[in-house]
């Protein structure tokens, strides 16, 4: 994670415009966005503007001499950073530089970078991924209602806003999506559950650890692996044990399949998880679950799986989850 690329100008470099946002979370509040953050945030397309008037501005007196931009880690309260013990490739040297490599996803909610953050003039770097939600005007909402069942906001206006998708509505969605998902990766993480290391949150902007190989190379989808390149039973025990740990804490993906699962040298790491559902707190809680296991369930069984084993999988995870 620590080399450089090989060549990095195989890569298309854009100027990063995102993810800059001064807003802050609350920090005693889970899976919620904020009204504080919501002001800052309306503030952003005046800010936009402003860089696009200037487009030499990374000549500027405090911007870096090289890069993009200064690492943006100290701008990240230590609740917006991600759990201890962070791994020794983490780069929080405030005399780094953020440099972007091009777009690695586009999606509907959000866009995924390839980012590098580096110490000029050291051996000290590291690729991220950094994810950039879309703002209440461009994302789309269509599978939100289910998913914020059991996630009322504490201010009763900003659940009216949310319920009508009016435009402070969106934002405040945005900001919640966006939130939900750093809070809930530096949850797993944590628990051991295989999803990519959560290095901070700004604005929303979330990065976090790099799946793929030092040149740059992301790693494939499940959906994108050949029958000879993957060992089923092996990817499907590491899979099932992850689930269980997620289970056990009383979630579910909410959103699995073969599409947002990565497998990197034989690992599989689970991504996309702004969506994750108390099984407990949601009224569909137990169908978010049993759904998951039948989505990617389907691609092992396609590729040999027998097919009780998925059953076995469901029923195993509602008794983790104490549904059963």
């Amino acid at each position: 994670m620590r080399d450089s690329f090989a060549d990095q100008e195989s890569f298309t470099r854009i100027r990063s415009k995102g993810g800059k946002g001064a807003g802050r979370r609350n920090p005693d509040h889970d899976f919620e966005a904020y009204e504080p953050y919501f002001e800052a945030y309306q503030g952003a397309p005046d800010d936009q503007d402003d860089q696009q008037d200037h487009p030499t501005d990374s000549h500027a007196p405090d911007g870096p001499p090289t890069g993009d931009r200064w690492s943006t880690w100290d701008q990240s309260t230590p609740t917006e950073k991600g759990p201890e013990p962070r791994p020794d490739w983490v780069v929080t040297e405030l005399a780094a530089v953020d440099t972007e490599f091009g777009i690695v996803k586009t999606g509907k909610e959000a866009d995924v970078f390839l980012l590098e953050r580096a110490v000029p003039e050291t051996g000290r770097r590291t690729l991220m991924a950094a994810k950039r939600y879309r703002d209440g005007q461009h994302r789309m909402f269509h599978r939100d209602s289910g998913y914020l069942e059991g996630r009322a906001h504490k201010e009763s206006r900003v659940s009216r806003a949310m319920a009508k998708r009016s435009d402070f509505g969106k934002q405040a969605i945005a900001g919640q999506w966006a939130a939900a998902e750093f809070t809930a990766l530096s949850r797993l993480w944590s628990a051991g559950v295989a999803v990519p290391y959560p290095v901070q949150i700004l604005g929303t902007e979330i990065l976090m650890e790099f799946i793929g190989d030092p040149t740059g190379a992301a790693a494939p989808r499940l959906a994108q692996l050949r029958a000879e390149e993957s060992d089923v039973d092996d990817l499907w025990d590491q899979l099932g044990a992850s689930l269980a740990v997620l289970a056990r804490d009383g979630y579910a993906h909410g959103d699995l399949s073969a599409y947002n699962i990565l497998v990197h040298q034989g690992r599989l790491v689970i991504i996309d998880v702004p969506q994750i559902v108390d099984v407990i707190a949601n009224p569909r809680g137990r169908s978010f679950l049993e759904r998951d296991v039948r989505n990617v369930g389907a691609w092992f069984v396609s590729r040999g799986l027998a097919e009780h084993r998925v059953d076995e999988l469901a029923r195993e995870l509602a008794f983790e989850a104490r549904l059963d």
